[in-house]
């Protein structure tokens, strides 16, 4: 029984396992850097661009040129927050049309619908699939956070 097992599931672990490992080489994966968005705090990048897709960092409203968050409601945090996504979506050969996923962050949830109208008046007739997620305190004091994944033009 063993034995029959065995040589049942083997040959499909060992090609999911080297299809793991040969689907993407370094070399697939594309840092997005730009100067109109504010400059990665950490060790992490603004965006990367792996097999077809975009993956930005969590972006809050830090204003690009002097690096600090900006004042502000929240529809003016919201507003910096996707002006610095834009960017980097820009960077990337993307527009708001290739989002596929967004994320957000928020302290406080009573201030979703201000969030939402930002959102609505940038994605336009795209409706990406979207998360989210109330929490408790952000980095720096920020009031939200948002990150997303953008499908890349062919």
């Amino acid at each position: 029984m063993a034995r029959y097992v065995f040589r049942l599931f083997f040959p499909a672990l060992l090609v999911t396992l080297v299809g793991c490992s040969t689907t993407q080489s370094p070399t697939d994966i594309r840092i997005i850097a730009v100067p109109n968005a504010p400059k990665a705090a950490g060790p992490y990048s603004q965006g990367v661009v792996a097999n077809g897709f975009l993956f930005t960092a969590g972006s809050t409203p830090r204003d690009p040129v002097t690096n600090q968050n900006i004042q502000g409601d929240i529809t003016a945090q919201s507003a910096r927050t996707f002006d610095n996504l834009e960017a980097i979506l820009a960077g990337a050969g993307c527009s708001w049309k290739d989002v596929v996923k967004v994320t957000v962050y928020m302290t406080n949830l009573a201030d979703f619908s201000k969030m939402n109208e930002v959102m609505a008046a940038r994605v336009g007739d795209n409706k990406p699939a979207r998360s989210t997620v109330g929490v408790a305190s952000l980095p720096t004091g920020v009031a939200l956070e948002v990150d997303l994944v953008a499908k890349l033009p062919r």
